[in-house]
Parts: C-alpha cells; sequence; structure tokens
C-alpha cells in the first residue's frame, strides 16, 4: 500500500494510521522559517517529517516513533525518500524519548493521539495512535516545553472540541498561542479540526482564521488547493 505525493511516496501497509487529511494539512500549514532542528512526535509513516524536508533545509529532522510496525515502515520511508540523510526516527516512546534525548529542536510538530472516549478498537496498534491515554496532552506539551528552544515553536494538530482546554493547558508550560487555524469539511459544516502554532512568547493577539476544505463532496475550495498543491500529485484523489 503506497501512497504518492509529487516528491516523495509513503509506505502505509504497516502503519495503524494511514494517510489522511490531518497530517497533510499540518505538514502543508505549518510556518517554516529556516529552521536548523525539526522534531516529529508520533511520527507514524514518517509523513509530517517527508513534508517538512521537501519545505525546509533544516540538517535535523528527527522523528520518534512508539509502534513497531510503523517505526520500521517510517525508517524505510525516510531512507528512500531523497532526504534520507537528514531524517532519522527513534523507536520510542515520546515520554522516554524526551528524558534521554540532549537535543532542543526549533520547530516540534504532532499529530497526537487525542481521542478520549472509553470505547477502543480490538487493534491494539490502532488504540496507541488514536488514544491519549499513551500520550497524554500534558505529557505532550511537558516534553514539548523541555525541548524547544527558546525561540522555537511547536505546531499541533486537534479537534475543534479539544482546542480551549489545550491553550489553557499549554500556558501552564509557558507555551502561547502565535496563530490559529480551523478546519471544516465544507461551509455548512460544524468546525472539526484545529491547527494550533505556539511559542514562548506570550502575545495580546493572534491571527484566527478558518480553511473551508470542499465546496461540495470531491470539489475542493481553491484555499485548500493552493495550501497542499506542493504536495498532492492528483487533487481530487486524496483520502479523506
Amino acid at each position: 500500500m503506497m501512497f504518492k505525493f509529487k516528491q516523495f511516496n509513503v509506505k502505509q501497509a504497516q502503519s495503524a494510521m494511514k494517510i489522511g487529511t490531518d497530517g497533510v494539512l499540518l505538514g502543508a500549514w505549518t510556518p517554516i522559517e529556516n529552521p536548523k532542528s525539526i522534531l516529529d512526535i508520533g511520527a507514524g509513516t514518517g509523513l509530517l517529517s517527508l513534508m517538512l524536508a521537501q519545505r525546509s533545509d533544516a540538517p535535523v529532522i528527527d522523528a520518534v516513533e512508539i509502534d513497531e510496525k510503523a517505526y520500521i515502515e517510517c525508517t524505510e520511508n525516510f531512507e528512500e525518500s531523497q532526504w534520507g540523510d537528514r531524517l532519522f526516527c527513534y523507536h520510542a516512546s515520546f515520554q522516554e524519548f524526551a528524558l534521554e534525548i540532549d537535543e532542543v529542536y526549533d520547530l516540534i510538530i504532532s499529530n497526537p493521539p487525542f481521542y478520549t472516549a472509553d470505547y477502543k478498537t480490538a487493534e491494539k496498534a490502532r488504540n496507541t495512535a488514536r488514544f491519549t491515554d499513551t500520550l497524554s496532552f500534558s505529557e505532550l506539551l511537558e516534553g514539548v516545553s523541555q525541548l524547544l528552544t527558546d525561540e522555537g515553536v511547536f505546531s499541533v494538530i486537534l479537534p475543534y472540541s479539544e482546542t480551549e482546554g489545550f491553550i489553557a493547558l499549554a500556558s501552564g508550560y509557558g507555551l502561547f498561542p502565535q496563530k490559529i487555524t480551523h478546519t471544516r469539511g465544507n461551509a455548512t459544516a460544524e468546525l472539526k479540526r484545529s491547527m494550533l502554532l505556539l511559542s514562548r512568547k506570550e502575545l495580546s493577539s493572534y491571527p484566527i482564521d478558518v480553511l473551508i476544505i470542499e465546496k461540495e463532496r470531491g470539489v475542493y475550495t481553491e484555499a485548500y488547493k493552493s495550501l497542499t498543491k506542493d504536495f498532492y500529485l492528483n487533487l481530487g484523489n486524496e483520502v479523506g
């Protein structure tokens, strides 16, 4: 099972979480300001790391992935890309990684597990990738605050319903919003996701906007096409 982008391919047969709109949106939306080092938390297939390798000249792009099958697949995707010399995946939980790593990073990015519902699937790897009991928001933010450079930024995507609580929690770790984009599937749909850019700078105000993905089923808005045009081969055939 291979997903082909313009400048790289992603194997995803072994990873619990397949390529989806959330990851592509975050990788394309995240502002890039000449980071020297990047960390991708919960890398899965390695999609976010590969997108940021395409978009930046960062010499160090590290990823951390707890699931062994996903880690192996991520490493293969890195090695088979044109940026293999800049990409490295660690097989560990983020909690373990944060305790042991000596690096700090200019840009940290994560499409984290965010489901807190009691319901679990029978597939353990999928539960690990989707549910916060393997990496709580508090553990995520604590590690980010430890590993982020003084001028660094943290980019994350969450359910819209979790946004307010996450921002309040982040402030306790000295991380504050710089920019937020909410998304909705179409013009009449409810807000679904929020992409947040956080840093150590506390601002009195910051930009907040809304990105609408589709005009109608399978017909994408100009804003969505403009954001993702450097990645999708054929806009209209992507995974939802």
